[in-house]
């Protein structure tokens, strides 16, 4: 006779719990049956993408396609069936179905036949996406009112004669009560829903680009994403929080590059107060070195008392940008950056300033609000500008709920699946050491250092408002916008202060971490690996931050295939500089493949057109066998799973919980 096992309380405590979701012996091992055979299934297609940079009409269509991997389903059933420029609809179609059906619709003679067609090859798409998934996963992504009647077109055999009439039936019944369309929009959401089962963003929504605000919310609305903070977003994630500084710091960035659109149509921030006192203040005051940066489209449309009040107002926010880093550059001397106090080095008499030994002529020392004696103090309309500023970024309701979005789905860096995801560098010094920093009285290094990065940056969003914590959460935010060495900045210095004064490039340079170089070594990409606890053939870095310049030739796959950099220059502003339009990753259950892009031709042109990006796939590895769930970190949380229940099985065959039937 088995004796019966002891239960600690806190056992007792859980499996109590437990067996209110699963109150009787049935329907714990029901779900021990269900739980194991998810184990069987295929792993699901992983998306990486990365530095999208406001880009929105971009990263939608990437989205959208996953990549071209709805392209490729297409092609898979239907090459042989249906032409090129068919197979090209289609694909539009499910990329943007209420769109393309306005369009379609006046120059088809007979509708309701190819909604027939279309419905048939839809549901034959998205049943093939959707295979690798459970039943039971699948009807919990179904739109609520159609879920029956999709659920029933899957898992209907349409070529068995006597389901046939039944498929058939449906389908028309739909298409008979003016149905089709709004049917059809919701299977394309099914496919596109199917064709990825995880996306992860490794970093830098924000800055450049029109409209990261549409970025963000259409990554509400995802079903499954992470997100690895890049400096661009930690920078908002300031701003929304309050910090002074790092709203300065994106006032600047959007002016400089005529990037408006986001702050007052987006997040309804409005610029006046910096307008109104940039006009005042700089009314009669040289800004010939802080014109705005244009694109061709934009050169002819912009008049000239525009870009004098844009010059004033980037003059304006920059000044207070310098003094606030000044202050927060005092306030810490632990972040080791007393060399980027350079207001206080300007020579006004010579025009000229010493940084590192070098003394370099200034273009520009006309500045009314500086005081010499005490350079890093805010005069008081300064003061009252910014905390104005300040304030509209904190009550913008949007920007708060984009901002505790990306804290709660986001962080420093995520191991997922034997990948190591993290957007800019892991600090290390040239002999391949971890670079070791001294903050808040201990010295941390590698992933301790990082782990320390994640819990400050939540200071500053979660302490209340006032607090010490939330202050110094606020200031450590810009430590990892521009500190030196940051994780996420991987820089020695950022040089706004010389490009806009120093005419000499020279003084411009903002050398990298040495990282960016150690990271070509395999042994290099190992360690890392290591002291993230990963180790194995099939395990990676996956890193943005830095575009890689394909133009000359440069390779995304480093590390002798350890590290992958998927930063391709999303933004339009990088994309002379990488020669293509950004880089993204596809890790599915047989390979790992990097897909390049080329510029996109836009939305419109593209729902008209049936244009897709152009795209290259390089397939650099690929698995021994088909994985499935078992092998992932779902597998292993699975598999968690099944062990409580089979403790639940135990207690309810021994006694010690109760039944309710």
């Amino acid at each position: 006779m088995k004796l019966h096992r002891s239960y600690t309380s806190e056992e007792l405590r859980y499996l109590t719990l437990l067996s209110r979701t699963y109150p009787t012996v049935r329907a714990a091992g029901t779900e021990i049956v269900n739980l194991q055979a998810i184990l069987n299934l295929p792993k699901g297609c992983e998306h990486f993408i990365s530095d999208i940079h406001g880009e929105h009409e971009a990263f939608l269509h990437i989205l959208n396609s996953c990549s071209g991997v709805v392209r490729e389903r297409i092609d898979l059933l239907f090459a042989d069936s249906i032409p090129e420029e068919e197979r090209r609809q289609l694909a539009t179609l499910v990329y943007y179905p209420k769109e393309k059906l306005e369009l379609l619709k006046p120059e088809i003679p007979d509708l309701d036949a190819w909604y027939d067609i279309t419905l048939h090859r839809l549901i034959a798409l998205a049943r093939l996406t959707s295979e690798r998934y459970s039943r039971s996963k699948v009807r919990k992504a179904l739109p609520e009112d159609y879920a029956y009647i999709m659920e029933e077109l899957l898992y209907t055999d349409g070529e068995d004669a006597d389901k046939r009439d039944y498929f058939e039936n449906i389908i028309s019944t739909i298409i008979e009560i003016g149905q089709a369309p709004d049917f059809i929009a919701a299977v394309c959401e099914l496919i596109k829903w199917a064709a990825v089962d995880q996306l992860h963003l490794v970093g830098d929504i924000f800055d450049r680009g029109p409209r990261a605000d549409i970025v963000m919310d259409s990554l509400l609305k995802h079903h499954s994403v992470d997100i690895q903070w890049g400096n661009h977003d930690v920078l908002w994630m300031g701003a929304a929080s309050g910090s002074r500084t790092l709203v300065a710091t994106v006032l600047a960035n959007s002016i400089h590059y005529n990037n408006l659109e986001v702050l007052e149509t987006g997040y309804g921030i409005s610029l006046r107060p910096l307008s109104v006192f940039a006009n005042e203040a700089y009314k009669h005051h040289d800004v010939s070195r802080f014109a705005v940066k244009l694109m061709d489209d934009e050169a002819g449309s912009v008049s000239e008392k525009d870009r004098l009040l844009s010059a004033r107002m980037y003059k304006a926010i920059t000044v207070i940008l310098f003094k606030l880093e000044g202050q927060k550059i005092l306030r810490h001397p632990e972040y080791g950056m007393d060399d980027r106090l350079l207001l206080e080095k300007i020579d006004y008499e010579n025009k000229c300033i010493s940084i590192g030994g070098v003394t370099y002529p200034l273009e520009d020392t006309d500045f009314p609000t500086v005081d010499p004696r005490d350079p890093y103090a805010l005069t008081p309309e300064e003061n009252a500008v910014i905390d104005q500023l300040t304030a509209s970024f904190r009550h913008s309701e949007k920007l708060q709920r984009h901002v505790r979005f990306l804290y709660s789905r986001g962080g420093i860096y995520k191991i997922c699946n034997g990948n190591l995801l993290f957007h800019g560098c892991i600090p290390m010094d040239e002999t391949g050491s971890f670079l070791s920093f001294r903050l808040d009285g201990v010295e941390r290094s590698g992933k301790a250092f990082l782990d320390f990065c994640d819990v400050a940056a939540r200071q500053a969003y979660y302490y209340k408002n006032g607090t010490r914590e939330r202050m110094l959460g606020m200031d450590f935010l810009w430590f990892l916008w521009a500190g030196r060495n940051s994780p996420i900045f991987g820089r020695d210095r950022m040089t706004t202060f010389e490009r806009r004064l120093i005419a000499d490039k020279s003084a411009w340079a903002e050398p990298k971490n040495a990282y960016y170089k150690l990271y070509e070594d395999p042994e290099i990409c190992d360690k890392i690996l290591r002291e993230f606890g990963l180790e194995g053939p099939h395990c990676h870095i996956i890193n943005g931050h830095v575009p890689v310049k394909a133009r000359k030739g440069e390779s995304p796959i480093k590390g002798g295939g350890k590290l992958i950099v998927i930063d391709g220059g999303f933004c339009k502003a990088y994309q002379p500089t990488s020669g293509i339009a950004g880089y993204t990753l596809i890790y599915n259950s047989r390979s790992l493949r990097i897909v390049a892009h080329q510029p996109f031709v836009g939305r419109e042109r593209a729902i008209r057109e049936n244009y897709d990006i152009s795209s290259t796939t390089n397939l650099f590895e690929r698995m021994e066998s088909r994985q499935k769930i078992g092998e992932t970190d779902i597998g292993e949380e699975i598999r968690k799973r099944i062990a409580d229940l089979r403790l639940l099985l135990d207690a309810y065959r021994d006694g010690a919980v109760k039944e309710d039937h």
